[in-house]
């Protein structure tokens, strides 16, 4: 009964973790509170995405093209806002370790196990797509958008998480 506890918990934590390595984006937004965002009417680009496939970076910008034009922004020359967009990415390792005993410890005590075999570890490429909105009248910072995940190598897949983490993304763009 008790073993059928540890396995369970075990299957979650398993399970949790490989959720969070490569499932949806992690988005933040940072927010100036004096920015104005009510009088802004149209916006022009003034760094497109520069990592990346080329096929991504026009997804990156027709995408933000979208969520800005649906707020009822319109690009413009030399628009009230500037947007900037970059990407990123870098290697990452998961370390693991393999235990095969969970429970009994001796002298009728429960706890951890000692690693029986250590895992190799996995490496995975994590991109960060960063957008920022800055006031063309004064310079200053209105708004960063920030998402994170896993890479694929899955064209369709890494667009549809793209989708998912700007729809985050510009959720919590202000009015």
């Amino acid at each position: 009964m008790i073993g059928r506890r540890y396995a369970a918990l075990g299957l979650a934590l398993l399970l949790a973790g490989c959720a969070t390595v490569g499932g949806a984006p992690t988005v933040k937004i940072n927010v100036d509170p004096a920015a104005n965002f009510s009088r802004v009417r149209t916006y022009s680009w003034v760094a497109r995405p520069d990592g990346g496939t080329p096929l991504m970076q026009q997804r990156i910008v027709d995408g933000i093209d979208a969520r800005l034009q649906a707020r009822g922004w319109r690009p413009a020359a030399n628009g009230d806002v500037h947007v900037s967009a970059h990407v990123s990415s870098s290697e990452k390792e998961s370390l693991n370790s393999y235990y095969a005993r969970v429970g009994y410890v001796g002298w009728g005590g429960f706890g951890p196990a000692t690693p029986n075999s250590p895992m190799p570890p996995e490496t995975f490429e994590v991109g960060t797509l960063v957008v920022d909105l800055v006031d063309a009248s004064n310079k200053r910072s209105m708004w960063r958008g920030s998402a994170s995940g896993t890479v694929h190598d899955d064209p369709a897949r890494m667009n549809a998480m793209l989708q998912t983490a700007l729809d985050k993304m510009f959720a919590g763009l202000p009015r």
